[in-house]
């Protein structure tokens, strides 16, 4: 789109366009009439040449050292490689991220009320406001939801199919059925629990079936995980589910919509650091090398996005 049209809040501003061309099953290289329109709003700013995640990472943080707004097409792996990319270039206070879902899970997208589909997404970028929200540091990488325990086992058996998006989740979830309980260590550091009683420290010794640490409300495909969480008030919200799994399993559509939750062990902190026999975990669905010790902390309004509201 030529720059006069921009709106105030992109007027002047230099747009890079980040794509990852392997989202929702090469949607962008399945679709001639996607790539056609962007590349006509955005003439010679649209990037999709990538070797892979860490390349993508080190190409996000040379485009933000370059530009004033990095708009970026995927689902959630592709945002927090995009977010990995800001951040990593020291960019995170003076680059605005934009955000069109081409992802199969995009929870950060319904989190933050961005619309689906493509046209809508992009009235968002041009109508919405930079507003900033807080990030999640997982062991270095950053995140907008992270989950230690089944749901991350989950994501590592997916990793290892050959089958993509919603049916590849949907076989690996299997192993929900028989992942049993673990013993963990969950320290939290400096929040408050459900009755507003603060603490500088608290110590949770738990036989742990999943531990879901958010920003966001969702996980992929409208899954509301973690309804009390908010993506910018400071602190992370971490649900602890502490049942077998016949009782995650029997009441599966109360978790799914959120509403299970309330009944479950729920914290807010600002650092939180688990330690178990083995941890398998995912953030953003991207998985993590399993370990013994996980820290986790919130990084305050450590981004500006563009959002409706």
């Amino acid at each position: 789109m030529p720059q006069r049209k921009l709106p105030p809040h992109l007027e002047g501003k230099k747009i890079a366009v980040v794509v990852n061309p392997n989202s929702a099953r090469r949607k962008w290289h399945r679709s001639p009439r996607l790539r056609a329109y962007m590349q006509e709003r955005f003439p010679g700013r649209v990037f999709d040449q990538f070797a892979g995640k860490a390349d993508m990472i080190e190409k996000v943080a040379r485009l933000s050292a370059e530009n004033d707004v990095i708009l970026a097409l995927g689902g959630d792996g592709t945002l927090a490689d995009t977010m990995q990319g800001i951040v990593s270039a020291g960019r995170q206070k003076d680059v605005l991220l934009g955000i069109v879902p081409l992802g199969s899970g995009n929870a950060v997208r319904e989190s933050l009320h961005i619309p689906k589909g493509i046209r809508p997404a992009l009235r968002s970028f041009y109508r919405g406001r930079p507003r900033p929200i807080d990030l999640i540091d997982v062991g270095g990488r950053i995140a907008s939801f992270v989950s230690i325990g089944a749901t991350g086992l989950v994501t590592h058996t997916k990793a290892k199919g050959t089958i993509p998006g919603l049916a590849g989740h949907l076989l690996a979830s299997a192993r929900l059925a028989w992942h049993p309980r673990e013993y963990f260590e969950i320290e939290l550091r400096d929040g408050h629990d459900d009755k507003g009683q603060a603490f500088d420290r608290r110590v949770l010794n738990l036989k742990v079936y999943d531990c879901i640490v958010n920003k966001t409300n969702h996980f992929g495909y409208s899954w509301v995980i973690a309804p009390k969480a908010k993506i910018d008030d400071g602190f992370l919200d971490v649900t602890v589910f502490d049942i077998r799994a016949y009782n995650y399993l029997l009441n599966f559509p109360l978790i799914y919509l959120g509403h299970y939750q309330r009944f479950l062990k729920h914290f807010k902190a600002r650092q939180v650091v688990i330690q178990g026999d083995m941890l398998h975990a995912q953030y953003n669905g991207e998985t993590l090398p399993p370990c013994r010790r996980l820290e986790i902390k919130v990084l305050p309004g450590a981004l500006r996005v563009i959002r409706p509201f």
